[in-house]
């Protein structure tokens, strides 16, 4: 945590959904994913999404903006107290004001006190993964507060031919 340099306070709140909701966490996903080819979690069954949110340590954390769900972060504990930031974004209406700096600062705070509330070992390291399916303002991001390079790799995976969008055939 000592790496952490924070973002600029913005005027959001930031609220864990404690309860495990498939419907809640796929229209998050989907909503922030769905201009940068998002796909992986689509197929799942609603059976899948409960079964990933009920395993201890699994939260998610969304941004509100006066009563409207800006963007979220998703954690899941990996071993030896590794917590991974697994998903995080902003919905297409949020982009661009300053807000991902503030929700990525409190998901990485939050992060790091997983294990006080969930029956797991203290959290030693706080990371992240991103691609090229993510926004430009991603990587720029991340690394404004203080994460750093750790690994670079060249895969191909199949995405659908255009984004979705936030719902297929929005004006996004």
């Amino acid at each position: 945590m000592d790496d952490l340099r924070p973002g600029r306070v913005a005027p959001i709140d930031v609220v864990r959904a404690e309860v495990p909701s498939p419907e809640l966490s796929r229209y998050l996903y989907f909503g922030v994913g769905g201009d940068h080819l998002w796909s992986d979690r689509l197929p799942w069954s609603y059976e899948h999404w409960e079964h990933w949110l009920a395993r201890p340590g699994v939260e998610t954390w969304i941004a509100w903006d006066r009563g409207t769900p800006a963007g979220y972060a998703e954690f899941t504990p990996g071993a030896d107290g590794d917590v991974e930031i697994i998903c995080f974004g902003l919905l297409p209406a949020f982009t661009g004001r300053g807000l991902g700096g503030h929700l990525l600062t409190e998901a990485v705070r939050r992060a790091w006190t997983l294990g006080e509330r969930h029956p797991l070992p203290p959290t030693s390291r706080v990371w992240l993964h991103t691609c090229s399916l993510d926004g430009p303002a991603a990587l720029p991001n991340y690394e404004a507060r203080g994460f750093r390079v750790y690994d670079t790799r060249k895969t191909v995976e199949q995405v659908w031919a255009k984004p979705l969008g936030p719902w297929p055939g929005s004006r996004r």
